[in-house]
């Protein structure tokens, strides 16, 4: 059985014509949509027209060199999770979630061998909330590589530089690979930034042994997140690594400025740091009791009560604003009459606004603070910030430039006083919110063209419009959704930080979304019956 080239246009635009001859050859003709090589293969005999998959073109160009393919030789050796071979019933993810938080929590607190007792401020405090990285410890780097490399990776391939198919198996590993190889890169990277910048101490009085054995320690600590990250991503546990050692690191630190029990002494006596503690302490400690509510709860040098108490306002309220969402009525084509709701949901982009604009301001502090301690007589670097140590903490804050005008006012007496601050900050939280999320949704593969793709992949389509006005249909909300939502979470980061809230608007804002996101998981689990193993 021989086919003409000619019989080549007989096949449907979208398909790839399989002849089986018979010798249990099969024969492909060159796709007009793929444009695929001919393969063989033993197969039955008949002849049939198949959809042409777009894998096909991955698979047939095995010959066309792509970045990614780079990536191969190093896959042998990068350490790897494997994937589940059984569902992992809910009481088991709850079970291995808990003991990667329990592996994350104690490299918290084991500090780091060969370093020398440093005073000196921190140049990475503003950053520390959204890395969950804890100072002279193992997680000195916290999830910053795995962030750094997942953004990296994520504009690479959304910006199209980095060639790679998702619904390819082989292309999703590679990509994987890829993506955790990079963070192992910059988490070497990093380690040695750290201690050849002096954060330590000089290098010449670590001397070369420490050195090396301070980089080797960050690096294996680097390394046991990614794992933990991997192995909740894989499905053993719930969420990702990054979600839950955020927001364990901000929960923990807003409960120990409400409950801490040590003492400070602001020069007018010992008072406790914790909020709650303080309270009571001076109650009962002074005599007049009007002067010690007034103390408790709007003192400058330490938490107040004020603070705890807009902490839980504002928790309150995106709570509340996570509910606002679009339902947009979807039927299957397949089984007749089946029909659902594809959300839209106001926060469309999640946290992801308010981690990329927290990112860009805190490398912005980070070096104008290593420019202002070394030329602090220069008139660009004092345009661009100019930094003041304060007497108690001993942390450096921006005084003036362009950093102090993009940092948070923290109580509405700054904006009182400076509202030219204020009303520069408003602006800058909400534009560049707005703007991140809506980037966000173009190179994350969740625009309104990607969508629509899913939604044909699925065999969904809207009631009332054609299948190819899904694109239009969805670019109606997703936009305005990604562009508003960001904006909204901006403003809930502003107003956190001119009440004053503890551990700052970011904090609380990605605290509250990835503990909502952790609910919706675990509803989810228990919907699908895998909670009843307990």
């Amino acid at each position: 059985m021989e086919l003409l080239e000619d019989d080549l246009e007989s096949a449907p635009p979208g398909h790839c014509h399989f002849i089986f001859c018979k010798s249990s050859v099969l024969k492909v003709l060159r796709c007009r949509v793929c444009k695929s090589q001919p393969l063989l293969a033993s197969v039955l005999r008949f002849s049939k027209l198949v959809p042409c998959c777009g894998t096909s073109k991955v698979r047939h160009e095995m010959g066309k060199f792509r970045l990614l393919d780079l990536v191969k030789p190093c896959m042998c050796v990068l350490p790897e999770v494997s994937t589940p071979d059984r569902r992992i019933p809910f009481r088991e993810k709850i079970l291995w979630t808990g003991i990667s938080l329990f592996v994350f929590l104690v490299c918290c607190q084991i500090p780091l061998y060969g370093i020398s007792a440093n005073k000196s401020t921190d140049p990475f405090y503003w950053m520390r909330v959204i890395l969950a990285s804890n100072r002279g410890t193992l997680m000195e780097l916290g999830i910053s590589p795995i962030v750094t490399s997942g953004m990296v990776m994520q504009l690479l391939a959304g910006s199209k530089l980095l060639e790679v198919d998702q619904s390819v198996k082989e292309d999703r590993m590679l990509f994987q690979g890829a993506q955790k190889l990079f963070g192992m890169v910059i988490t070497l990277g990093e380690a040695m930034a750290y201690v050849l910048s002096g954060m330590y101490g000089p290098v010449k009085d670590l001397g070369v042994g420490n050195a090396i054995l301070i980089i080797l320690q960050l690096f294996c600590a680097g390394v046991i997140v990614l794992i933990l990250d991997e192995l909740l991503q894989k499905g053993y546990g719930l969420g990702s690594g990054i979600s839950l050692f955020i927001a364990t690191n901000i929960c923990e630190t807003i409960c120990w400025k409400a409950f801490s029990p040590t003492t400070m002494n602001t020069g007018k006596g010992p008072e406790f740091e914790g909020a709650v503690i303080a309270l009571f302490h001076l109650l009962i400690s002074r005599s007049d009791k009007f002067t010690a509510l007034k103390e408790a709860f709007y003192r400058q040098t330490a938490p107040n009560i004020t603070s705890l108490f807009a902490t839980v306002l504002v928790f309150f309220f995106v709570i509340y604003f996570q509910g606002f969402r679009v339902d947009l009525a979807v039927k299957n084509q397949r089984v007749r009459g089946q029909m659902g709701s594809y959300p839209i949901k106001l926060f469309y982009t999640s946290n992801i606004p308010i981690i990329l604009q927290t990112a860009l301001v805190s490398n912005l502090y980070f070096f104008s603070q290593l420019l202002y301690k070394r030329f602090k007589a220069n008139m660009i670097v004092n345009m661009i910030g100019q930094w003041q140590e304060t007497e108690i903490t001993g942390q450096s804050i921006p005084v003036g430039g362009l950093v102090y005008y993009i940092s948070p006012p923290h109580s509405f007496g700054e904006v009182w006083d400076d509202p030219i601050h204020a009303l520069f900050y408003v602006i800058f939280i909400l534009v560049s919110c707005a703007l991140f999320s809506k980037a966000w949704i173009d190179v994350s593969g969740s625009s309104a063209r990607d969508v629509a793709r899913q939604l044909r992949e699925q065999q969904l389509m809207m009631p009332g419009y054609r299948d190819s006005d899904l694109p239009k249909v969805l670019n109606r909300y997703i936009p305005t959704a990604a562009a508003f939502g960001g904006a909204c979470i901006g403003a809930l980061t502003i107003v956190a930080d001119f009440l004053g809230a503890i551990g700052s608007g970011t904090g609380i804002l990605l605290a509250v979304t990835i503990i909502y996101e952790y609910f919706e998981k675990i509803c989810k689990e228990e919907g699908q019956g895998a909670a009843f193993m307990f």
